[in-house]
């Protein structure tokens, strides 16, 4: 019985020092393929900073920040979720499509900054609003601490802590030890004033729903809704129209 619980206890510390070693490959899933699926590059003079929608006068800047696959120009999908009246501009985080660097905690929250502070720059009058999609709740969430604050946040398949999902799909692994890409929304959004939706997808089988609910319970004020839909379905349904106000 000794020898299998020594066993076991060495599989055990073998799995975490493989996760602690691999985190970052098990969150971040970044694709680097050509082609801009008809949106139009966003630089920042030769820096590459995500790819946009934009419409003449437009009514309203959203800043998108994505999930943790794929990349920024996979996001044309969203569209048809904005007013035709509002520019939309997707940021491509570092280590993702053509720019380079190498995607973590740190590097997406400075992306989405320069970013948020890019457009607060080029619009000055012009109301500017992020949605944040599944990982990137997470940096959406930060930006709410800017100043000026985002006029609106809008949180699709979000979570409420990174690393209560983690320990939901890793139950048997001490997460809050090995995830040192955490991301808290709930603190993040703490002082924010500005109004906040929330969409939960009801058959999310990556981030339930139900740490969706969490977020938005603890932020008074905010705006709850349930949609229809696994985790990436919730621009297919039509359920989901992005507005400001």
């Amino acid at each position: 019985m000794l020898r299998i619980a020594v066993l076991l206890l060495v599989a055990l510390l073998a799995l975490i020092l493989v996760a602690a070693t691999w985190q970052r490959r098990l969150l971040f899933f970044p694709t680097h393929e050509s082609g801009n699926n008809g949106l139009s590059e966003w630089r920042h003079g030769q820096e590459l900073i995500g790819f946009a929608r934009e419409v003449p006068a437009p009514l309203n800047v959203w800043l998108m920040l994505h999930g943790n696959g794929g990349q920024a120009s996979d996001r044309a999908y969203a569209l048809p979720s904005f007013s035709r009246n509002d520019s939309v501009f997707i940021l491509e985080y570092p280590g993702y499509g053509a720019r380079p660097g190498e995607p973590s905690r740190a590097s997406l929250d400075a992306a989405a900054r320069q970013a948020y502070r890019l457009l607060r720059e080029r619009f000055p009058r012009t109301p500017v609003c992020v949605l944040g999609e599944s990982l990137g709740s997470g940096p959406a969430s930060v930006l709410s601490g800017e100043h000026p604050p985002p006029d609106k946040i809008v949180l699709v398949a979000p979570f409420d802590q990174l690393h209560r999902v983690a320990a939901y799909h890793y139950p048997f692994l001490p997460v809050r030890l090995l995830l040192s890409d955490d991301w808290d929304n709930v603190q993040s959004l703490r002082g924010y004033g500005g109004r906040v939706e929330i969409f939960g997808m009801r058959d999310d089988e990556v981030i339930p729903d139900r740490f969706a609910k969490a977020l938005a319970d603890s932020k008074q004020g905010a705006l709850f809704r349930e949609i229809e839909g696994g985790h990436n379905d919730w621009a297919a349904g039509g359920e989901v129209a992005i507005r400001n106000p």
